[in-house]
C-alpha cells in the first residue's frame, strides 16, 4: 500500500465503469494507475480521478506496472482556473509539456515541485502567460537546451546585451547585432529573472504587456527552433489568445 500525492496527467477508459489514469508524482514519477468503476457518474473516485486533477492517493503499488487504486482524495480542486476556459487551456497546456519534459529527463522531483507551484499559483490568479514563461524557461534546462543567461551567443561577451535572438539561440550584444531589433532592456532582465525566481516566492506579478508579449513571443519561437515539441494544446491556446 502506497499513499501519494500525484496530478492526473491523462486518463484512458478501460471497460465500461473503469479507466486508466497516469499520475505525475515526485517521488516515484509517473504512476499508471487503474481505478476501478471510476468512470461512473455516481463512483466517489470519479472526480479525484479526472484528468488536470491534483489529488492524494492510495493505491496497492507495483513498480513498473499497473497499480490499482484503492482511494483517492481532490488536494485542490482549481475552481478558479477550470470556470475559464483561457485558465483551463494553459493548464492544458502546462500538463502537456509537462508529461513530455518527463520524458525526456531524470529530474523528476525538481520538474514536479515547479508544476506544482506553478499550478498552484495559476489558481492563485497570477499572470497565467507569465507563469507559463517563467515554467517553460526552467523546463529548458531539464530538455537540455538552455541558452547561456549571462552571455552573447556569439562572442561570450557579457556586456552591452542588446537582445535576444530564437533562431541564433540566445543572447546577443550590441556589437555582434546584424539585423535583428533590438529589445528594452526590462527584457533582457525579466528573462534572467524568470529562470532565478523561485516560483513559491511569487506573490504578485507586475509585467508590462509590451515586455510580457515580447518575452513570451521569444520563447515560443525558441521553443519551435530548438526543443522539438509539437503539442496541440499550445496551438489551442494560440487560438485564444
Amino acid at each position: 500500500m502506497l499513499e501519494v500525492d500525484g496530478f492526473v496527467l491523462s486518463e484512458i477508459p478501460y471497460g465500461e465503469s473503469s479507466k486508466i489514469i497516469n499520475v505525475l508524482t515526485r517521488d516515484y514519477g509517473v504512476i499508471g494507475i487503474m481505478c476501478k468503476g471510476a468512470k461512473s457518474l455516481k463512483n466517489r473516485y470519479r472526480v479525484p480521478t479526472m484528468k488536470l486533477g491534483y489529488s492524494h492517493f492510495n493505491i496497492m503499488y507495483k513498480e513498473n506496472k499497473l497499480s490499482t487504486l484503492v482511494s483517492a482524495d481532490v488536494i485542490n480542486p482549481f475552481k478558479l482556473v477550470k470556470s475559464d476556459i483561457l485558465l483551463v487551456s494553459f493548464l492544458a497546456y502546462l500538463t502537456e509539456l509537462t508529461s513530455q519534459v518527463v520524458k525526456q529527463s531524470n529530474d523528476i522531483e525538481n520538474i514536479y515541485d515547479d508544476f506544482i507551484k506553478t499550478i498552484l499559483k495559476l489558481e492563485d490568479g497570477l499572470d497565467p502567460i507569465v507563469l507559463t514563461n517563467i515554467l517553460e524557461i526552467k523546463y529548458l534546462e531539464y530538455l537540455g537546451v538552455l541558452f547561456n543567461l549571462d552571455e552573447c551567443v556569439i562572442c561570450g561577451s557579457k556586456n552591452n546585451i542588446a537582445t535576444f535572438d530564437a533562431d541564433k539561440g540566445g543572447y546577443i550584444c550590441i556589437n555582434c547585432l546584424t539585423n535583428e531589433i533590438i529589445v528594452d532592456k526590462k527584457v533582457i532582465k525579466m528573462i534572467r529573472m524568470y529562470y532565478y525566481v523561485n516560483i513559491d516566492s511569487i506573490k504578485e506579478i507586475k509585467v508590462d504587456d509590451v515586455t510580457k508579449n515580447t518575452i513570451n513571443k521569444y520563447l515560443d519561437l525558441y521553443y519551435e527552433r530548438y526543443t522539438g515539441l509539437y503539442l496541440n494544446s499550445k496551438d489551442f491556446l494560440k487560438k485564444l489568445m
